[in-house]
């Protein structure tokens, strides 16, 4: 029996189902057997599949609920009754900070890292740390906290409580969440580049076999491609079901949930394959393109898919309180570059002295770059190399280990410290604390002649650091640079306050991690 509901979805899909026959009959003849309309005959069992979005609201929930309970109940043993409501609300900013202590301390242990997650033991390994530093950092602070209790027991049971209860639910979540009741059944419409592209990318960010990813449960059941060379074969050990005749049916009998549509060139699509998407849509099943999941699934935009869509690279229009957002982080930026340059002159006399001592020199680095718009600017950074580093060889990569490093400037760039005379840039107005790297204009020109809108990296200010920064280690190459500028489009179609948090989040675990180049 079909529950109200499934009605209108039924009879679309009977009716797809059907015309999905004629059409076969008319191709292929009796000899093909005909998809039945089942699908008109049970009702679909409840979709369980989640979004990545809704994954990560429902960890931080439940991350949320164990740790507030865990510190409710170490106020019950405490103080050896129940308070009252009355009591709580008075209170309830004890909880606030609690749970806002968590989530900036799980924003640095990658604790909604969605393939992490998904492996139980890497996701109680990480929670839990994040837990014991999140219970440290809250149990230190004055004033605005519940006083330390006097006995050892009281003392040490909510940290206990709260490692125990965040460790276990990650263990269901990571147990139960990954089955393939909650995975995303999809259907990619192009076995080309962009298809195959985006089936990497599911593989590598997730932690299951290919076409799988467990992190966010996409399970991609295989693609429809045009080209007849490649039906009935594999590609990225993906089986090529059929043509865009075949798409509505295949998406009924192999009980798609999502279809990609992973064409470069979207302005040629042929006329029929476009209506069977439609169909498709019409049936109740969600449609997205590869740029949208690629971009959810690594944080970069594939300039190499866009083609001339400029809507994939870059935003064509703003919202309403985006020049708000502007206008705050320029004086966010001007706040942070009086500080950042009161901190950087309280530094030069000692790396002065070190520099006199290990590689006498200049204190300061001026090098030309290219900023906003195109326009040249002198960055200022702390000198790192040795004096004359580029005379001999030119303009050349920085890399790993560079012999042409002082022993200071090795430690300076691994705790970034060697950036901090760039507020005086962001101070000028011609850098930002957070934005694409600016490049020297030398390899500008070179990038822009083999990487497609390698120039719209220039739309808004440079950055002392960056969403690339953070999430790409190292750049040496021209493959490099094009990553990055993935990353660095992602950053401009996607800046915002929450954006910025994160990338400032991420630089301090660098810097704490010594992680810089």
């Amino acid at each position: 029996m079909v529950a109200f509901s499934q009605v209108p979805r039924a009879r679309a899909c009977f009716f797809h189902v059907e015309r999905a026959n004629r059409e076969n009959a008319a191709r292929y003849g009796a000899s093909r057997p005909a998809a039945d309309g089942w699908c008109m005959m049970r009702a679909k069992p409840p979709e369980l599949h989640l979004l990545a979005s809704e994954r990560k609201l429902l960890l931080a929930l439940g991350d949320l609920l164990v740790l507030n309970a865990a510190f409710f109940a170490g106020l019950m043993v405490r103080s050896g009754f129940v308070p009252g409501l009355k009591n709580l609300w008075a209170h309830a900013y004890w909880f606030v900070l609690l749970s806002l202590v968590w989530l900036v301390v799980a924003q640095l242990f990658d604790a909604y890292d969605l393939a992490k997650a998904a492996n139980a033991v890497r996701s109680m390994a990480t929670a839990g740390g994040a837990v014991l530093l999140t219970d440290a950092v809250y149990l230190l602070i004055p004033f605005v906290t519940p006083t330390l209790p006097q006995r050892r027991l009281a003392l040490f049971l909510f940290p206990l409580l709260a490692v125990a209860g965040v460790t276990i639910w990650r263990g269901l979540y990571a147990t139960v969440l990954v089955q393939p009741a909650f995975r995303r059944r999809a259907l990619i419409v192009g076995a080309g580049w962009s298809g195959q592209t985006l089936t990497r990318a599911i593989a590598e960010t997730g932690d299951g076999p290919s076409g799988v990813n467990r992190g966010t449960a996409y399970e991609i059941v295989g693609f429809i491609d045009d080209d007849p060379a490649k039906a009935g074969t594999e590609v990225a050990g993906i089986p090529v079901l059929g043509d865009r005749h075949d798409l509505v049916r295949l998406v009924t009998e192999r009980e798609a949930d999502l279809v990609i549509v992973a064409i470069t060139h979207s302005q040629a699509i042929h006329a029929g394959l476009f209506q069977a998407i439609l169909d498709c849509r019409e049936m109740g099943v969600p449609v997205t393109t590869m740029a949208t999941l690629y971009e959810q699934l690594t944080g970069q935009v594939p300039v190499e898919h866009a083609g001339k869509d400029l809507h994939v690279v870059t935003p064509l229009s703003q919202s309403a309180g985006h020049r708000s957002y502007l206008g705050f982080r320029r004086l966010a930026d001007i706040m942070l570059g009086v500080a950042g340059c009161a901190v950087t002159a309280a530094m030069i006399p000692l790396v002065w002295l070190v520099n006199r001592l290990t590689s006498p020199g200049d204190v300061l680095y001026r090098q030309t770059r290219v900023g906003r718009a195109g326009k040249p600017f002198t960055l200022v950074k702390f000198r790192s190399m040795v004096p004359g580093a580029e005379e001999d060889i030119g303009v050349v990569w920085a890399r790993k280990n560079d012999p042409r490093i002082t022993p200071l400037g090795r430690l300076f760039r691994k705790a970034r410290l060697d950036e901090l005379p760039q507020f005086w840039n962001v101070l000028k107005g011609e850098m930002s604390l957070i934005g694409p790297r600016p490049e020297r204009p030398e390899l500008v020109e070179k990038l822009a002649r083999e990487i497609p809108f390698y120039r719209v990296r220039h739309a808004v200010r440079p950055g002392i650091t960056g969403w690339a920064q953070v999430k790409y280690d190292y750049g040496g190459s021209v493959e490099d640079a094009l990553i990055k500028l993935r990353y660095d489009l992602y950053y401009i179609k996607h800046e915002g306050p929450y954006l910025d948090l994160l990338i400032v989040l991420k630089t301090i675990q660098v810097i704490l991690g010594m992680g810089g180049r």
